[in-house]
């Protein structure tokens, strides 16, 4: 009965300790660049001129239907700011000519709560 009972207890831990670890470093899901900001994870795709903005919350997707925010393209010649919209799911992007040209790319959010707020820099170069 021990054994049984040492056997369980073994195989209960296992099955829990994988949970225990399941959240934990950032990962890119749609091949972009990931920022962790504290548990809000933000993953950067940039398409042409096109920015995507994921939202995770410790590598969940977090709804992107009421948070607001900009992204910032920061140049030698200066910075230019770029609506984030709503794009359905965890994504927000923005219309943001010259991105691919840029090295910085600067992300402000407020998120759903109106409340707080995200902030993080991507280099994309």
């Amino acid at each position: 009965m021990k054994k049984i009972l040492g056997a369980v207890t073994l195989a209960a831990a296992a099955l829990t300790s994988g949970h225990a670890f399941a959240h934990g470093a950032p990962v890119a899901n749609h091949g972009g660049i990931v920022q962790a900001v504290g548990e809000t994870w933000l993953e950067l795709v940039v398409k042409g001129d096109q920015v995507e903005l994921y939202l995770q919350d410790d590598g969940d997707d977090m709804p992107s239907a009421e948070v607001t925010g900009k992204v910032t393209l920061v140049t030698e010649a200066g910075r230019k700011e770029f609506a984030l919209k709503p794009a359905g799911g965890n994504k927000l992007e923005a219309k943001a000519p010259g991105v691919a040209k840029v090295g910085k790319v600067l992300a402000l959010l407020t998120m759903a709560d109106k409340k707080t707020r995200v902030s993080t820099t991507f280099d994309i170069k």
